[in-house]
């Protein structure tokens, strides 16, 4: 993995800190920056379209209330989840916005042919200049047989070897740095820098800071030997998550992209007005990951089908797990166990996910979450 991982840092013509559009600014009372992870969720009942209007609703939300950035997630095959294509949606919300960071929490890079990753995010980078990031993961984002027909092989490449190969490819993409003799020497990702070298360009050599993600140890290791930024997925692997970071500060070498380590970490949280209508909401999403770990993917069930659910034994102790990680209650509530989890974990940034049936009760939480902390209105 070194030889790659030299060759990546090698390449790379991010500037150096200070104006990298990684670091946030905590705002408030808030213990670090607050930024927003969002799957697009559809509720039973509702469609497609409104999950969609409810990301730019939500969006536009985060950018007034002072949140970093707004990133969201591929994943395929899951009918309560609409983010299957990251670019088209941040490309949309981009439209929409006009200061807030937007960015792949992530992009499964096994997916996808380093090039055209590095195309779409370049398109990204013109709509909205400055405002992109490119966060990559190497897990297929769902199930192995839907991996295989979105890769068009039965070989699932999630392996050490393979990855890192493929970061390096989409590096010199991004960067236009293939070395002379190299097969995709005369390949050139555009928009992009190549457009700032050609006769009479004027083009930014800027593009989108990449991300490495992960919820163990593998990606953590290989962000922290690259120098790249780490978002590690606290809300679906928490037993994993201070293992991981501190492998990451370990393994943290300063590079072109940071003098020092940055990780944030991704944490399901839900405010309401009372503890009894947050933890009603906050079991739309528990019974969701439920049906999902045991085969049976669906929209995100109403809170009175999920009071309703008839939950055998294992199905609970599942549920009560699942929720244990889930910080929820009322705003004071949810603010201290926010406040907690980032001592805990000396995370650099808080991004959060709000995992319920309607929009408004995800869109209200948002907002209690940032009056509890003081942020701007």
């Amino acid at each position: 993995m070194s030889g790659e991982a030299d060759e990546i840092r090698g390449s790379s013509e991010t500037i150096r800190d200070g104006g990298d559009g990684i670091r946030g600014t905590a705002l408030g009372s808030a213990p670090v920056p607050l930024s927003v992870l969002d799957l697009v969720t559809v509720g039973a009942g509702h469609t497609a379209s409104g999950a969609v209007r409810t990301a730019v609703e939500l969006a536009r939300t985060a950018e007034r209330r002072g949140f970093h950035r707004y990133w969201v997630a591929e994943h395929h095959s899951m009918p309560g989840v609409a983010s299957s294509s990251p670019a088209v949606l941040l490309a949309h919300l981009a439209a929409h916005t006009g200061r807030i960071r937007l960015g792949s929490g992530g992009v499964m890079l096994p997916n996808h042919a380093p090039l055209v990753i590095a195309e779409q995010f370049g398109t990204l980078e013109a709509m909205a200049p400055g405002r992109i990031d490119l966060g990559l993961g190497r897990a297929p984002g769902t199930d192995g047989a839907t991996a295989a027909a979105l890769r068009r092989t039965d070989r699932l490449r999630e392996g050490g070897d393979e990855f890192p190969q493929q970061l390096a490819e989409l590096t010199r993409f991004l960067d236009d740095s293939f070395p002379d003799g190299h097969p995709y020497a005369g390949i050139h990702a555009v928009p992009g820098p190549v457009q700032a070298t050609s006769p009479g360009g004027v083009q930014s050599a800027h593009r989108p800071p990449l991300w490495l993600l992960g919820s163990s140890g593998f990606s953590a290791r290989l962000a922290g030997s690259l120098g790249l930024p780490f978002a590690f997925a606290h809300h679906f692997s928490a037993a994993h998550t201070l293992p991981a970071l501190d492998l990451y500060r370990a393994s943290f070498r300063p590079s072109e992209v940071l003098a020092e380590p940055y990780a944030l970490i991704g944490v399901a949280a839900l405010a309401a007005e009372d503890e009894q209508e947050a933890r009603r909401q906050v079991m739309t999403g528990a019974l969701s990951m439920l049906r999902l770990r045991t085969g049976r993917p669906g929209l995100v069930p109403t809170p009175e089908e999920a009071e309703a659910y008839p939950f055998q034994e294992a199905e609970r102790r599942f549920v009560d797990s699942w929720l244990g990680n889930v910080v929820h209650g009322t705003p004071d509530a949810v603010r201290q166990g926010l406040d907690d989890l980032a001592k805990r974990t000396g995370a650099d940034e808080l991004m959060i996910t709000a995992n319920a049936h309607g929009g408004a009760a995800r869109l209200r939480s948002y907002e209690l979450i940032a009056d509890a902390y003081g942020l701007p209105a």
